[in-house]
């Protein structure tokens, strides 16, 4: 399908975010249900299969199978519909990473953990098998791990509900490393189909590989009905011995020769971790006898050191029969049937080989390296159906990189050639490396199996100077192996001019610096020359350059308080202006004449008048009396000729008289 452009409408609900994968029937995107708000995985069916009736009943399967599971470990299922000559399904969004994610960058895993997952996948196929679901391409692509190893199995695009089987006699469905012999052969699947797929899955979690591959899907295909697994130790010797015995036991070629059902499974695979966290492992049939499984190997070899080439056949020990004997009572029980088991298999596989390389009337025509629709245009052309085989590889998508029968073998008119088709390189994973120092984030992403794009530089106000504050893709989805990923890095807090509020009111200064992005600091200063309330200075100055988010304080002018006069009348004029300018007054001073000497050299007055209130600072005018003594008066002086005498004048100015 080609890529749909960010901000699509799909169904008048669906907004397109991202595109997350591909895969054989379906390209997946992110996408956001503008009705109820929610990220959602929305799968859009190729529309090479949209004009097939019996792929389009597949996928319309898949959605009702599926929108019936709901479990902790099934990926639910919202809606489906159509949209542009096509089909979509909407499904719960998870940001994790596919199981096949994780083991490409983590196996072999630690068997305990391996076990935890597994066990997982099987509640979400017990739970499915229960309601008469199966899923049928149970594989690690198709379950989704969280970072806490919580798993979710999601595609049940095979699914087969009840009795109905939505597959013809003699085709496969399901990617061929993970099939059932029985699925293989093109038989009837059951639940013991999905539990064979699981076995393969636990044995890749532990070993890092597949049982069997091989360049061709039909190769693979008659490995599982014709060749015996290597058994898991000779890959890992870390993998104890029980757990082996159970892989095994899941590939057993006979569907009745595997575990009953997934509860059976499951308790097995918790008695084999209970062994491994207990340190209890000990010798493999005393194991194999508590956990209630045990293995016979046809050539009477014990498949734990080594294999010959036979087929195991792993079966549950009979209760109180002692296992040495139990052993030689089922070897020689089942050997006939495993004999014959073989002898089918091996008529099976030379029908097999028969029908694949028997003469036909026209020759296969070379489409390997051609465009998809150009291959199956000559294909048809030359009277052949197509298969398509979706596999990742670094080639372009949509690229034939395979056919099987190979160009120039001739086949019969109207048989199947199976393409192999590229679909890139496939899918990771953007991991998450926010707040990471970039030497480290650009080494995550080159993990990751992306490449470092752009860096851009940004202010932050949290991340700190060199750290990467977000990523484009975000960490989490998952981009196409090889896609640039943009890092945007952190240049610390941005720096921001700061506002000049000399002369402003306290409130307008505060809201100006605040609007600029600082926070404010308030002091006050009293003083007689600025208005009270307005900002007489600041730090640092306005037109400065400081980091958003820093202080700027405030000196704000306070008016000089009013203070009590003291009363100073009677005082001397020292103690008056020691009273008055030790209350912050300024002392300015007159004299008056005073007629009392009493009121002489002292304070006889004051303004303003005691008791009354005057800022601090201002003058206080004291009034000192001056006294000033009168003139003496001169006695008067009388002579007469006998006597002289002298009398008081009543004038107050003397006066001298002669008498005769």
């Amino acid at each position: 399908m080609p890529e749909l452009a960010t901000g699509t409408l799909i169904d008048g609900r669906y907004k397109v975010l991202s595109r997350l994968g591909a895969g054989g029937m379906a390209d997946v995107f992110l996408a956001e249900d503008q009705q109820l708000g929610r990220k959602v995985a929305l799968k859009l069916l190729h529309r090479r299969f949209a004009e097939d009736p019996g792929f389009v009943e597949r996928f319309r399967r898949e959605a009702q199978a599926a929108a019936g599971l709901q479990h902790p470990n099934v990926v639910s299922v919202y809606d489906r519909g159509a949209y542009d000559g096509t089909y979509y399904i909407a499904m719960e969004y998870l940001p994790g990473r596919s199981l096949k994610q994780l083991v490409r960058q983590e196996a072999p895993l630690d068997p305990a953990r391996a076990i935890d997952i597994t066990i997982q996948i099987l509640k979400a196929a017990r739970f499915a098998h229960r309601r008469g679901v199966i899923h049928r391409d149970l594989k690690p692509h198709n379950v989704i791990v969280d970072e806490s190893d919580h798993a979710k199995v999601t595609d049940f695009g095979i699914a087969r509900a009840g009795a109905s089987d939505m597959t013809e006699t003699g085709s496969i469905m399901g990617t061929a490393q993970y099939l059932s012999p029985e699925q293989a052969q093109g038989h009837a699947v059951s639940a013991a189909s999905d539990l064979y797929s699981v076995g393969v899955v636990l044995y890749e979690l532990v070993t890092g590989r597949v049982p069997f591959d091989a360049e061709s899907a039909v190769t693979i295909a008659l490995k599982h009905v014709s060749e015996a697994p290597p058994p898991p130790r000779s890959l890992n010797p870390a993998i104890p011995p029980e757990l082996e015995q159970v892989i095994l036991w899941t590939l057993n070629k006979n569907p009745a020769d595997r575990p009953q059902d997934a509860q059976q499974l499951i308790d097995a695979l918790e008695q084999v971790k209970e062994m491994i966290t207990a340190g209890q492992r000990g010798q493999q049939t005393a194991s194999m006898q508590a956990l209630g499984v045990g293995v016979v190997p046809v050539d009477g070899e014990s498949t734990n050191g080594g294999t010959s080439g036979a087929m195991p056949v792993v079966v549950p020990w009979e209760a109180g029969v002692p296992p040495d004997e139990e052993a030689e009572r089922r070897r020689r029980r089942w050997l006939p049937w495993v004999i014959a088991l073989l002898v089918l298999l091996l008529l099976g596989g030379g029908a097999a080989a028969y029908l694949l390389t028997r003469p036909a009337k026209n020759a296969v025509p070379s489409v390997t390296g051609q465009n998809l629709n150009t291959a199956r245009t000559l294909l048809q052309n030359a009277g052949f159906s197509v298969n398509v085989l979706d596999v990742t590889s670094n080639s372009k998508a949509g690229t034939v990189i395979g056919q099987d029968p190979q160009a120039g073998t001739r086949a019969k008119s109207g048989s199947t050639v199976t393409l192999t088709v590229s679909t890139g390189p496939g899918n990771a994973t953007v991991p998450s490396v926010e707040g990471l120092p970039l030497d480290q984030a650009k080494k995550a992403i080159g993990r990751a199996k992306l490449k470092v794009g752009r860096v851009v530089r940004r202010s932050s106000g949290s991340v700190p100077v060199g750290d990467v504050i977000s990523t484009d893709p975000t960490s989490g989805q998952n981009p196409a192996v090889g896609t640039p990923v943009t890092l945007f890095v952190s240049t610390g807090k941005p720096q921001v001019t700061v506002p000049n509020v000399v002369g402003q009111s306290q409130d307008s200064a505060t809201s100006a610096l605040q609007k600029a992005g600082f926070n404010v600091d308030t002091t006050t200063q009293t003083t007689d020359t600025s208005t009270p309330g307005n900002v007489i200075s600041q730090t640092p100055s306005g037109g400065t350059s400081e980091v958003s988010g820093s202080t700027v304080t405030i000196v704000v002018a306070k008016a000089q308080p009013n203070v009590k006069v003291p009363d100073v009348t009677g005082d001397t004029p020292g103690q008056a202006t020691a009273a008055l300018t030790g209350q912050g007054f300024t002392v300015s001073r007159q004299t008056q004449e005073v007629t009392h000497k009493t009121r002489n050299g002292i304070v006889i007055s004051q303004t303003p008048r005691p008791g009354s209130s005057a800022k601090k600072g201002s003058s206080v005018t004291i009034v000192v009396g001056h006294f000033t003594p009168p003139t003496p008066t001169t006695p008067s002086t009388t002579t007469t000729p006998s006597t002289t005498s002298t009398t008081p004048s009543t004038s107050t100015t003397p006066s001298t008289s002669t008498t005769p």
